[in-house]
């Protein structure tokens, strides 16, 4: 048996969009069930979540962290993500360890984009979801219109357990729709409050409320159902019954609501979480690949399956070294080794701890469904699934998110040239979204992220951490040059310089290929006119000009290049005289061809809410860009659209702006288009002056 009873572990997330009052509510969870003796506060930078240095310093998540509590006999593992766009890829990180999840909704602000796309991957990771209508003590509080965008956007029906007693100044306390109570708070930052009857005013609305309540919870299953068409009514324990059944099946989401920062509804959220989220033992089976045979494998949340486990966060703490978090699929975790079947090696380990905050708590064992870390493996990374040897199997890790914003990258002093690079090894270690490769055609370190703050963020901590400082710039746009007619050119290259000369006479045809075609060399020679032995070295001469074309020195691309003609000395011709009349050649029929610059496309998927669509697309079109069409994901629009990519390499900020930090997007090369005619000399200028 493992260190604790499966049946009452319970894996939550607290998720949503940035803002909306998570890590206030996972600190008052935590001092509400008595693990902390404090009310951690962001604002106060004394949070047990946010507890890195940026976190304190932006007031914002920026890496999902844990912590854990007992609470009526269940243990809680609680784990507070992003909300903010630039580091939502953490939270879907985590999405995949969680066994529930606490959708946390601001009832002033109500539902944004980031909770569409947080929604959709629950549902991708099959996490059942319950909801907290937060912040019902603040001016503009609407708990009524919170729950209607709600179950417009994402699509659900709401189970409305708890109502509020007034709002805003005048918010005192929360109706109990199960049990038909009130609970008025006492605000003395304890969460303490008193039961008492439900006001007159109220108690119409009450009813029917709780009509509502009844009336969902009994379609999660026949049963229940029958019995409330006879009946007319539920008793408790078939409510619990019923909405723990339809929480874990998807029918439904229960919602509570309160104040986080007030400690106002926490201990009834505590409740719903025991009773409608389910016990890693109620999830169903992982389907992973039998690394041996290449065929389908599971494993039940059981004690007696093998061994297996996956990891999906990694932590480089200043302390402990790296750490490495993974949830327990299946069987115990004991002994000082595991075995890496994504990389095929074993891995000896120290301690298996419990993540507390920015402290680990050493245990002895790890059982299924719990989540723990250990300290300085060498090889194991995120996504990597452990597991028994005799019995491996791999998990299939998420499709990574895809970076929407790049800088250049270099250092500020000579001397951490040599740092940087395994000092962004180990950053990246931490975080997958961060990209960073050389560009061979710029000659620029890239360092790519899911956003400006994000890039920010990553630069911070690489001077913090590692004491390397580098400034950002932003990076050249890859263009390419064509042409647009065809030539055919004659080139004689002719030295003659004492002793054996050289001697190459090439003919070429030189046309232009479809976009997107690259390079063609065809070989029309006939009668012997070049030997066999010297057309490869012409094809390697027009290859080696094609690096630098002639408009600006960009990569030469779309086109065809045909040898129909020639002739050679049987003394003086060699390889090299033929490689070098191909590239002459080439550069000269170039000039005649109508050389154009062309300039990269990005495809983009921007979501965004309804009201920004019309400000989205006009913004669109003053950059060229075109918009292709609409979807609607939840109560969001996406707009699908293809742009240049030198209008959109700070874009991210931008749209952030204009959306109030409700929109988001993904981007990929999509083709090459001409650049217009208008544009050339400025954007040649600029290219000159950057030189």
């Amino acid at each position: 048996m493992g260190s604790i009873d499966t049946a009452k572990l319970r894996n939550v997330g607290f998720v949503g969009q940035g803002d909306a009052g998570k890590t206030s509510l996972a600190e008052a969870v935590l001092f509400a069930a008595g693990k902390t003796d404090r009310l951690g506060k962001v604002d106060d930078g004394n949070s047990n979540f946010d507890y890195d240095e940026e976190e304190a310093r932006r007031k914002i998540t920026i890496s999902s962290s844990l912590h854990n509590c007992d609470w009526n006999g269940f243990h809680l593992t609680l784990i507070d993500t992003p909300g903010y766009t630039n580091f939502l890829h953490d939270t879907r990180s985590c999405m995949r360890a969680l066994d529930g999840a606490v959708l946390v909704i601001s009832a002033v602000d109500g539902v944004k984009a980031q909770l569409g796309m947080i929604w959709k991957w629950a549902q991708e990771f099959q996490v059942p979801r319950i909801a907290f209508i937060n912040k019902m003590d603040r001016e503009r509080a609407d708990f009524r219109q919170a729950i209607t965008e709600m179950e417009s956007s994402l699509k659900t029906r709401a189970a409305v357990l708890s109502m509020p007693i007034g709002s805003a100044e005048d918010f005192r306390g929360i109706v109990d729709l199960v049990r038909m109570k009130a609970r008025i708070f006492e605000f003395d930052g304890k969460g303490s409050f008193h039961v008492e009857e439900i006001p007159a005013e109220l108690m119409d609305e009450a009813k029917e409320m709780r009509f509502k309540m009844v009336e969902v919870v009994a379609e999660a299953n026949d049963q229940l159902m029958e019995r409330y068409l006879e009946e007319d009514n539920l008793s408790d324990e078939e409510i619990f019954a019923g909405l723990h059944q339809g929480t874990v099946g998807g029918l439904f989401t229960p919602v509570v609501c309160g104040s986080a920062a007030a400690n106002s509804g926490t201990h009834l959220l505590l409740d719903t979480i025991m009773n409608c989220l389910p016990a890693p033992t109620e999830r169903p089976a992982m389907i992973g690949t039998d690394p041996k045979t290449g065929a389908e494998a599971s494993r039940n949340p059981s004690e007696e399956e093998p061994f297996s486990a996956f990891v999906f966060k990694t932590i480089s703490d200043p302390y402990a070294g790296k750490l490495t978090l993974f949830k327990v699929v299946s069987g115990e975790l004991k002994g000082d080794s595991f075995y890496n079947a994504t990389r095929d090696l074993s891995e000896k380990f120290g301690n298996i701890l419990r993540m507390e905050g920015k402290k680990q708590v050493p245990i002895s064992s790890a059982c299924i469904g719990e989540i723990v870390a250990v300290a300085k493996l060498r090889e194991t990374g995120t996504g990597d699934t452990l597991c028994s040897s005799s019995k491996p199997i791999i998990y299939p890790a998420p499709e990574p998110m895809h970076p929407v914003i790049s800088f250049a990258l270099e250092a500020k002093s000579k001397g951490d040239e040599d740092k940087i690079h395994s000092s962004l090894k180990r950053l990246i270690e931490e975080d997958p979204c961060l990209h960073v490769a050389r560009d061979e055609e710029t000659k620029e370190m890239v360092i790519s992220g899911m956003g400006q703050i994000h890039v920010e963020v990553a630069v911070e901590r690489l001077k913090r951490k590692f004491g390397v400082d580098v400034v950002l710039k932003e990076p050249k746009v890859p263009y390419r040059e064509t042409i647009r007619k065809k030539v055919q050119q004659h080139y004689r290259h002719k030295k003659q310089s004492g002793g054996r000369g050289q001697f190459a006479d090439v003919h070429i045809e030189v046309e232009p290929l479809p976009r997107g075609d690259g390079y063609e060399f065809v070989d029309k020679v006939v009668g012997g006119a070049v030997p066999r032995q010297y057309i490869p070295a012409v094809d390697k001469g027009i290859q080696e000009a094609l690096h630098k074309g002639i408009i600006a020195g960009f990569p030469v691309q779309d086109v065809r290049v045909t040898l129909y003609d020639g002739q050679y000395h049987a003394v003086d011709s060699s390889e090299m005289a033929f490689k070098i009349a191909g590239s002459m050649g080439f550069k000269q029929a170039m000039e005649e061809a109508k050389p154009i610059l062309l300039e990269p496309i990005v495809r983009m998927e921007i979501t965004i809410p309804d009201e920004c669509v019309g400000d989205v697309i006009g913004d669109m079109n003053s950059r060229r860009g075109k918009v292709l069409g609409m979807d609607t994901l939840g109560g969001a629009q996406v707009v699908n659209a293809q742009v240049p990519m030198a209008e959109v390499l700070k874009y991210a900020p931008e749209l952030r702006s204009m959306t109030s930090d409700r929109g988001m997007f993904t981007l990929g090369f999509s083709h090459y288009e001409e650049v217009p005619a208008q544009l050339l000399d400025r954007i040649l200028a600029d290219l000159k002056s950057e030189e």
